[in-house]
């Protein structure tokens, strides 16, 4: 018998030097690699601030990729983490266990590959993330209790005989942190001829917490002064967690932020590869994105407003002190697929968020660089 380590099921009908599985092995993996060699960098865009505060603020703007989101990288990773690990086999399907954003991203591997695809997400996913897993040709299987995403995805690899993924587990160890194209490589190689090329601070958020421990180790492994900041939206427990130093950490209500914020400590989230984190208002995350929207004319989604009213705050900080340099934040996916949330006035007034005070702050922030939040 043949058998996965972590989370994989049994598998016992694969014989790993059969010629016909080997071909079918180097034709996928093949094809994930061309579909990088396919795709351009993602674009590293200057938010406009005053010229005069020494201090510039970029957004590397994830949502540019195939899929639309910073989980393509992740998805890229994944797949050629499994298929190289032997645990994607033909015609066996990928379970994974997600917020929306990943399952787009794993959904469109797997049909580039050619095996079923099984996305086990809450029932409070957006009817958009839905409906692109479904174009992919994923199906989606909805549960009403979050917490349950992870026995669920199990008990469907064991009956199904196929591989769940558990993105929470791998991202960290699938994403090679040294170099090899990765997000933080790109951003410090665009950065490479702005007037502050090494930044003060990158600013992300966290899911499985795979792009913080990237960005993280790539710092502390090319000996760089760039600190990394996580910014976590409210319902999620990686903030306490990490502010008490407390791995088994847990939140019992499910984050409104879709793609970031969990109930318990992930495996891929590294403690160490962080040196700040701010709890973020989730009222001030759709402040953030709705004036991102304002000032720049791009909708994106609530994730990427978390990061950047941390990155608002880090910069204030700055100008506090007397420091210049420069702050990288995410874009990590498109408002379009958060219409019916992020930028209804009806979702907002059901969930009890007035963004008029932080919206507010933001006004102030970017007006006279104070920070009154």
């Amino acid at each position: 018998m043949i058998t996965n380590t972590g989370t994989s099921s049994e598998q016992t009908d694969v014989d790993r030097s059969d010629p016909v599985y080997r071909a079918w092995l180097k034709e996928s993996v093949r094809r994930v690699h061309a579909d990088a060699n396919r795709s351009a960098d993602t674009h590293l865009l200057r938010f406009p601030l005053p010229g005069e505060w020494g201090i510039d603020l970029y957004l590397k703007d994830e949502s540019t990729h195939p899929t639309g989101s910073l989980k393509h990288r992740l998805a890229r990773s994944l797949f050629l983490y499994g298929l190289c690990n032997g645990w994607i086999r033909p015609g066996k399907p990928v379970i994974e266990a997600s917020s929306g954003s990943t399952a787009v991203s794993e959904a469109y591997f797997a049909k580039l590959i050619g095996v079923p695809f099984i996305a086990v997400m809450p029932r409070t996913t957006s009817s958009e993330k839905t409906r692109l897993i479904e174009f992919h040709g994923g199906t989606c299987h909805l549960v009403d209790d979050p917490r349950t995403v992870y026995e669920v995805s199990a008990r469907l690899a064991a009956e199904t005989g196929g591989h769940y993924m558990d993105q929470f587990t791998y991202a960290e160890r699938a994403t090679d942190w040294r170099g090899n194209n990765n997000i933080a490589e790109s951003v410090f190689q665009q950065m490479r001829m702005e007037r502050h090329p090494e930044p003060a601070w990158i600013v992300a958020t966290a899911g499985t917490g795979g792009t913080s421990a990237t960005i993280g180790r790539y710092v502390h492994y090319m000996q760089l002064d760039t600190r990394v900041c996580v910014a976590d939206p409210e319902n999620s427990c990686f903030f306490d967690g990490w502010v008490n130093a407390d791995a088994d950490a847990v939140c019992e209500r499910d984050s409104r932020i879709e793609g970031i914020g969990r109930p318990r400590m992930e495996p891929s989230f590294v403690p160490g590869a962080v040196d700040r984190m701010i709890k973020v208002p989730d009222a001030a995350g759709v402040a953030a994105v709705r004036a991102l929207e304002r000032v720049m004319g791009r909708r994106a989604g609530g994730s990427t407003g978390t990061g950047l009213w941390a990155a608002f705050r880090i910069v204030a900080g700055m100008l506090r002190e007397g420091e210049t340099g420069s702050v990288v934040a995410l874009i990590c996916d498109p408002g379009d697929r958060y219409l019916d949330k992020y930028y209804s006035d009806t979702w907002l007034a059901a969930q009890g968020l007035d963004i008029a005070p932080p919206s507010a702050v933001i006004d102030r922030f970017l007006a006279t660089g104070e920070w009154t939040g």
